[in-house]
């Protein structure tokens, strides 16, 4: 029998905000274990929970960086459940009033399609702590315990591991360029529970539904979904049937085991957190908060493409990271022409912040001083090699390209006269090389081009150069 897959994502986003969701705690990953905590995060009796108005706004700017409609009126519900990672024995989260709801995520389907998943809503919570397990022992880090948390559920409009991919790392851009979340994977600052199911091709109803809870990579997402995948395939084809259940990804057999059966909202007892306001937002506010959204990246891309003349493979290069496509348009925009900063951007800067290990923004280099560079380039004042020479004082020290290259007599060498003596001397001095490329050898050629830019010190015309030696040669 043919099967047709069905996933669904809850996806959690910590937010980049200096302090806890519900105290003044700060956040630091990597701190020593329970340094950064207080009664209100520990749970202790009588110490009582103060919102914090920055995860309103960034849940908020979430929202409308995924086309949600923002709800006028949101209110905190409380979780109760008993495990070690919740000191208090409840988590304060959103049930029936999430601040988000609908909107949606365009990715290319398996078909090459673009399609949209849709968003069912966004609420946000407050995170757990971290629970370590050794050899005998487990231990209890309450520092991540309050981090403000989003959840972003997705409706189950996924049809294949590949897919779940495309969303999850659209999803993770948006949430980076909007600023409201790292989305570190490697700390944890995005993880993912994983709703599958398969149904016989056609049906309209869902089949039984297993979710694989915290999920932290994405190659580990991908490669439980296609077991899990297989696995209900085989169960079903055995005869038997799906177990509604929790599971989790175990990454040393490389299998999902069953943890849990699947609890259900009823199971947690939820009520209204009775210590904390309702969220009444005016049209207004949150109109004042959607100013300081940016272009969506995949609208940048397709901006980009068409304003300056590059390949859908280069938009998508520069876009995918805010920063760089900000250092692009604005290198762009001084040297005026598009594919030129382009190629200079994605093969030369980015080659030295892989170098150096200097990332672009921490490095001295503007893109006023790229684009000027490229402008001198472009006027044929400096050639190619004198220009990537440069890019490395620029990016480490930064500077005028111009009084630079005029302060040292970097300028190119365009006169014949002076580079035909230097031609004339290059064959003149290397009779063998001359008859290796008149018997056929012509990379020969490279040899004489090499031998006259180092006897001009890089500054002749490299296009010259080979026009004299062809003549000289033929």
């Amino acid at each position: 029998m043919e099967y047709e897959v069905v996933i669904g994502l809850e996806t959690h986003v910590q937010l980049k905000t200096r302090t806890k969701m519900f105290c003044g705690c700060t956040l630091e990953f990597g701190a020593e274990p329970n340094t950064h905590v207080c009664p209100v995060c520990l749970g202790y009796p009588g110490a009582l929970p103060s919102m914090n108005r920055k995860a309103i706004r960034y849940t908020v700017m979430a929202g409308l960086m995924l086309g949600c409609r923002i709800a006028p009126y949101a209110k905190f519900d409380r979780k109760n459940y008993f495990y070690p990672d919740s000191s208090k024995n409840y988590q304060i989260t959103q049930l029936d009033y999430p601040l988000c709801l609908g909107g949606g995520v365009d990715i290319a389907g398996d078909d090459g399609s673009r399609r949209t998943i849709r968003i069912n809503h966004i609420h946000l919570e407050e995170d757990v702590a971290k629970l370590t397990h050794r050899a005998g022992c487990s231990g209890v880090d309450y520092n991540r315990a309050g981090t403000p948390l989003m959840e972003i559920v997705s409706e189950p409009d996924l049809r294949s591991a590949d897919e779940a991919i495309a969303y999850l790392t659209a999803l993770r851009e948006m949430m980076i360029y909007a600023g409201v979340s790292e989305c570190n994977l490697e700390e944890g600052n995005m993880r993912s529970d994983v709703n599958v199911s398969i149904r016989p091709k056609g049906q309209e109803a869902y089949g039984t539904k297993v979710e694989i809870k915290n999920m932290n990579t994405f190659s580990g997402i991908h490669a439980a979904l296609l077991f899990e995948i297989d696995r209900q395939k085989r169960v079903l084809e055995a005869g038997g049937t799906i177990r509604q259940e929790t599971r989790r990804w175990d990454t040393e057999a490389l299998e999902t085991a069953s943890m849990r059966s699947k609890e259900n909202a009823d199971d947690y007892r939820y009520f209204p957190e009775p210590d904390l306001m309702p969220i009444a937002l005016t049209e207004a506010q949150i109109a004042e908060w959607a100013k300081d959204l940016p272009e969506a990246p995949g609208a940048r891309r397709a901006r980009m493409t068409e304003q300056y003349g590059i390949p859908e493979y280069d938009a998508g290069v520069l876009s995918a990271d805010r920063a760089l496509a900000d250092f692009f348009e604005a290198a762009a925009q001084r040297c005026g022409n598009g594919k030129l900063a382009s190629n200079w951007v994605m093969a030369e800067v980015l080659a030295l912040t892989a170098k150096t290990g200097t990332a672009l923004t921490e490095s001295a280099l503007r893109p006023e001083m790229l684009g000027d560079l490229l402008k001198l380039l472009e006027k044929k004042t400096i050639n190619g090699p004198t220009a990537k020479a440069l890019l490395p004082e620029l990016f480490e020290k930064g500077g005028d390209p111009e009084a630079i290259v005029k302060e040292r007599g970097l300028g190119q060498v365009s006169d014949s006269a002076a580079i035909e003596a230097l031609v004339d001397a290059a064959i003149a001095a290397n009779p063998k090389v001359v008859a290796d490329y008149r018997a056929g050898k012509k990379a020969a050629a490279g040899f004489f081009v090499g031998q006259v830019m180092k006897a001009s010190k890089g500054k002749a015309s490299p296009q010259l150069v080979q026009e004299i030696l062809a003549r000289r040669l033929a």
